[in-house]
């Protein structure tokens, strides 16, 4: 056996912090369902108090995730995108030292169906093999549909097949697959379900449905006139978490009787969660500055090294996931990368010298457009997320600002009644990121022309790029 350690990345879409039992707060704790497994992952190592979504919409949050670099470099503003192929990604940089790599389940960082058949796919769909791919080489993946039941995949060729039965046992099946494929070597495996996300068709099987109580209950800040269609939501939805959380049982099961788990960096996140009546949102919506949406759960297993049943309350951005889980490893990081490798205090280490990074003390926010697949004026916001507060401003010069200590639910705006003082340092801190990333607060038109007519990034923040089919400067590996 290796002794380099696997990588296993569970991650699930659209599945928020406040629906966990372990994220509760004064305000809030969800107590309507049991996730025996969840916990059971969180008891083995180290739940991430702070982990944030810095762009709660699905493409943009996973470019950031499988490259580690903020929207404003990738380009990814909207869903359906086409990835640049010279973007260097966690695939390519664990495969470079010996890493059999894998994606499994939803991808979305390609065009797919687009031009979109339909709004709500249902048909198979595929991402041609190459740089398309970023490098996975097992693929049992799909860019973005929602059928739930019998699904379809995209394998070695232009063909699809389907899974049997729900979309969590299908996709594990695939997970099985690969690593009895793999032999002695050590691997970075992804699986990304669609669930709990929203589908026009059937969420779950029946028998997580059995499992809910017969009268929801919603947090506070769920307004009447939204309760009855916030509760039907929120009833698939915590159905789809009991699947995930079966899933997640099934998983460790596996890397236990096969004697990995002890040697296997085991993560559970997700790309941003959902406002499920929030704040008078429409229940399934994401992409708002707040915590519903932007606060992700986040634990992280390593037996042979990090402190089981342990906290860690550093802020967590998506961007941070790549360079941390490299940290972990031991994986050199990529010179492309722009989070932060929050490793060392994942471990429980003293940071020593001046090559250690300092983790960050808050998270940059953003959304572009209104609508998730196209360049639509009208939502466009950025924000920063510490610690204690949230604090954002939206193109036509409205500002939130919440005490996240005092009111986590964010139900009271208090930007005209804070001091003064706390308003001009947070204005600063989102200036600062904004600097950072070349980024502009302007009318999401503005960016149609990052996008060619077959929707592949051309530009960036700091603008004209080369062609979109270029192939990556493998020098920053």
């Amino acid at each position: 056996m290796t002794d380099k350690p696997n990588v296993v990345v569970l991650f699930p879409d659209q599945l928020r912090a406040q629906s966990l039992r372990l994220y509760g707060n004064s305000a809030y704790r969800e107590t309507q369902i049991e996730t025996p497994n969840i916990d059971r992952l969180a008891a083995s190592g180290v739940t991430l108090s702070n982990a944030i979504s810095n762009c709660p919409v699905c493409t943009p949050a996973r470019a950031m995730l499988v490259t580690g670099r903020y929207p404003q470099s990738t380009g990814h503003l909207i869903n359906s995108t086409r990835t640049r192929n010279s973007e260097i990604s966690i695939a390519d940089t664990f495969s470079h030292q010996g890493y059999k790599t894998a994606w499994i389940g939803k991808w979305h960082l390609h065009t797919g169906h687009w031009p979109a058949q339909d709004r709500m796919p249902m048909q198979p769909d595929w991402v041609p093999k190459g740089r398309d791919r970023l490098g996975f080489e097992y693929w049992r993946a799909y860019n973005q549909h929602m059928v739930y039941f019998d699904g379809f995949v995209h394998k070695g060729d232009w063909d699809y097949e389907r899974w049997k039965g729900y979309e969590t046992d299908g996709l594990l099946n695939y997970a099985f697959e690969f690593m009895g494929q793999v032999k002695e070597d050590p691997f970075l495996l992804f699986l990304s379900p669609h669930p709990p996300h929203y589908t026009p068709e059937k969420f779950a099987p029946d028998k997580f449905y059995e499992l809910l109580p017969d009268q929801l209950s919603l947090p506070s800040n769920v307004p009447d006139a939204l309760l009855e269609s916030a509760k039907e939501m929120y009833r698939h939805y915590l159905a789809m978490i009991l699947a995930i959380d079966e899933m997640l049982g099934n998983l460790m099961d596996y890397l236990t009787v096969n004697n990995l788990i002890d040697n296997t960096i085991l993560v559970l996140t997700s790309d941003h969660g959902t406002q499920g009546g929030s704040q008078g949102v429409n229940p399934w919506s994401k992409k708002n500055p707040y915590d519903a949406s932007v606060h992700v759960p986040a634990i992280i297993s390593y037996p042979a090294k990090i402190k089981a049943d342990s906290r860690n309350d550093t802020m967590t951005a998506m961007v941070d996931f790549f360079p941390t889980l490299c940290g972990l490893a031991q994986v050199p990081i990529p010179k492309s990368v722009e989070g932060t490798d929050l490793s060392t205090g994942l471990l429980g280490e003293t940071a020593k010298g001046e090559s250690v990074p300092v983790p960050p003390e808050s998270v940059f926010l953003m959304n572009f457009s209104k609508y998730f697949d196209w360049f639509h004026d009208g939502a466009e916001w950025r924000g920063v997320r510490t610690r204690t507060h949230m604090y954002c401003i939206r193109l036509d010069g409205r500002e939130e600002l919440y005490d996240m200590e005092t009111d986590p639910l964010q139900m009271q705006n208090i930007v005209d009644s804070c001091d003064r003082s706390l308003l001009a340092s947070l204005k600063d801190v989102l200036q600062s990121h904004q600097a950072a990333r070349h980024d502009e607060l302007v009318a999401c038109s503005e960016w149609e022309c990052w996008l060619d007519e077959q929707r592949r990034v051309v530009r960036n923040a700091k603008g004209e790029l080369s062609h979109p089919e270029s192939q990556p400067d493998w020098s920053l590996l």
